[in-house]
């Protein structure tokens, strides 16, 4: 299964991280538009986001841009809610948030004029119970609506090449 080699096998890819955008602060509670649940106090911050970005804008070109990368986000978490693999994952989590946290960190990710302000990636995902079945579905539905959006192969495989060591801090096995 491709999904499964392209996530084991990949190496996030070694471009430094850009400057930080967004300052560092204090721990302070974090929910930023109408409609998102409260959450924890937390640091929030670029480097929270799990990955470095890409250098250039290529990338964030090539998934449309904010539009682009809304629509997928949109499509991305419809199909995690649908899928009787995984959709009782998100059942009593602040969709609104999830939807709003994911754009920014792609956007971040893949080079676009974004900062990432939500929690990192180990303690957004923890005590989640997450396995690496979760992970597998989850990712097929990332790709679905990045193929949906009309996201070449080879970009869509560079994008999943930043996220797959990311699986360390949410699988919980």
């Amino acid at each position: 299964m491709l999904i499964v080699v392209i996530l084991i096998a990949a190496v996030a890819a070694g471009s430094p991280a850009r400057p930080a955008d967004m300052r560092e602060q204090e721990a302070v509670p974090v929910f930023a538009v109408p409609g998102e649940e409260e959450v924890a106090p937390y640091t929030p911050g670029n480097r929270n986001a799990g990955a470095d970005p890409f250098r250039s804008t290529d990338m964030w070109e090539a998934f449309g841009g904010e539009a682009g990368v809304s629509r997928i986000v949109d499509a991305f978490v419809a199909r995690n809610t649908s899928d009787a693999r995984i959709a009782e994952i998100f059942r009593g989590y602040g969709l609104v948030r999830l939807r709003r946290t994911l754009k920014e960190q792609f956007c971040y990710i893949l080079g676009g004029p974004c900062d990432y302000s939500g929690r990192d990636m180990k303690t957004a995902h923890e005590h989640m119970g997450l396995q690496h079945a979760d992970m597998n579905a989850l990712v097929e539905n990332l790709q679905a609506a990045m193929t949906e959006e009309g996201v070449p192969f080879s970009a869509q495989n560079k994008f999943l090449s930043k996220l797959a060591p990311m699986r360390k801090d949410v699988i919980e096995r």
